[in-house]
């Protein structure tokens, strides 16, 4: 199987902007940012995405996530943060390899969070049908 761009900055044949590295998680610029200071943090061991990574290496990202977007939201005087990731190419995945995003928001732009092009029409729901979606997620919990 060909590795993915991650995976070949991994192993250091794509160079990068490194942010952070330990021996579980590497965090790293995107090369084609949204906005100023836009960092990917990615875990070593390969994952094709939420769906396949295990809880030793969700861990280990929980356990930096935070202090990289502390880093970035300070290191530009942020308004705030988008912290995101995508599952499969439906959901917008276009690198196989579990990644998260973490993109700085500042006042100054135009139309905030409406520029990542997510969409969320509001939907009225019944007191029964959060219960049964409650109910549906919560038992695959198990």
């Amino acid at each position: 199987m060909e590795k993915t761009i991650f995976e070949k900055i991994l192993d250091k044949e794509i160079p990068s902007y490194k942010i952070y590295e330990d021996d579980y998680v590497y965090a790293f610029l995107d090369v084609f940012p949204i906005t100023k200071g836009h960092t990917l943090v990615i875990p070593k061991k390969h994952s094709r995405n939420i769906f396949d990574c295990d809880s030793e290496t969700a861990a280990n990202i929980g356990r930096v996530l935070p202090k990289i977007a502390n880093a970035v939201k300070s290191s530009f005087s942020a308004d705030g943060v988008n912290i995101f990731q995508n599952n499969e190419e439906y959901a917008g995945q276009s690198v196989f390899h579990l990644h998260f995003h973490i993109v700085p928001r500042y006042k100054k732009e135009s139309g905030h969070f409406d520029n990542l092009e997510i969409k969320w029409p509001p939907q009225k729901l019944e007191q029964q049908q959060f219960l049964e979606i409650q109910e549906k997620i919560t038992n695959n919990l198990k």
